[in-house]
């Protein structure tokens, strides 16, 4: 059913800073390590956009600060932009994280508006690497002249690298994006869930990073409430089923968040805004 209007006096979990919605799980690209399985030929799921809009409206109520558009790639959602000047326009920051493999002239002004930032992943210097890590021939080119474009016209951007082939030329594309001006640049190492897992391999909470229900959240495709887009497979609930601050307050949440593996000591908080496979580089705790 359909999220309703009212907002209940429920006190969710304290500390709540940043909600992921992932929007959508299709994607121009086919990424060979892509935590929710993307595709072009992917779906944008079971949440209408009454539903996303509801959402952003309850954030907004229970005081969360920053949500995420996220996907699959947030902008082939038809509805991306209205959601996210929905959101601007309840006070709160917006990240775009987007594949940059696609950007039309009149986003740029979304994107260098105050309380926006975008965020991209980034994997090689070398096209035919990073090509084959996307699955389509020429997004290196693509993805490299927006972020090019975004720095020349000020937007606030972060990169995130993933290190998934053996040998893959991860400092050097880091060296490649820092000559371009990034100076956000986030690293790890792949995380097995989506198309990452080995076949056979059961979800693990000791592949999170330890950080997803602490100070953050998700909501997916079809509605699901958890600790961020890396824990999806293990969901508290569903936002299409029970208003957001009741999630949050409830119990299934607090259960879950005790079971989360936190950070090691030597994993510093970084600058990452999101829950997402390119920005905590610690080893998962497997204590």
């Amino acid at each position: 059913m359909t999220i309703l209007l009212e907002h209940p006096t429920i006190k969710p979990a304290a500390g709540v800073e940043l909600l992921e919605l992932e929007i959508t799980g299709k994607c121009q690209l086919a990424c060979t390590h892509c935590l929710s399985e993307s595709s072009p030929q992917a779906s944008h799921g079971t949440m209408t956009p009454e539903d996303w809009r509801s959402v952003i409206n309850d954030a907004a109520a229970l005081g969360i600060p920053k949500v995420q558009l996220i996907g699959g790639e947030p902008t082939v959602h038809p509805h991306w932009y209205d959601f996210a000047e929905l959101a601007l326009s309840l006070g709160r920051e917006v990240e775009i994280y987007s594949n940059l493999f696609s950007v039309r002239d009149q986003w740029w002004e979304l994107f260098t508006r105050a309380g926006v930032t975008l965020g991209t992943s980034y994997y090689s210097d070398s096209p035919e690497e990073h090509d084959e890590i996307t699955g389509r021939p020429g997004s290196y080119a693509r993805t490299r002249d927006n972020i090019r474009e975004a720095v020349g016209r000020g937007v606030t951007l972060r990169a995130g690298i993933v290190d998934i082939l053996p040998g893959q030329r991860v400092t050097e594309a880091r060296a490649e994006l820092t000559g371009m001006g990034v100076t956000r640049i986030g690293t790890d190492r792949v995380r097995a869930v989506g198309r990452a897992s080995l076949p056979g391999q059961s979800p693990s909470l000791g592949e999170l990073c330890g950080r997803c229900t602490r100070g953050r959240a998700a909501v997916l495709p079809n509605g699901d409430l958890t600790g961020c887009v890396l824990s999806r497979n293990f969901p508290v609930g569903n936002v299409r089923d029970r208003r957001l601050a009741e999630l949050l307050g409830g119990q299934e949440w607090e259960a879950f968040a005790a079971l989360v593996p936190a950070p090691r000591a030597a994993c510093t908080p970084n600058d990452s805004e999101g829950c997402d496979p390119s920005n905590n580089a610690c080893e998962p705790n497997d204590d």
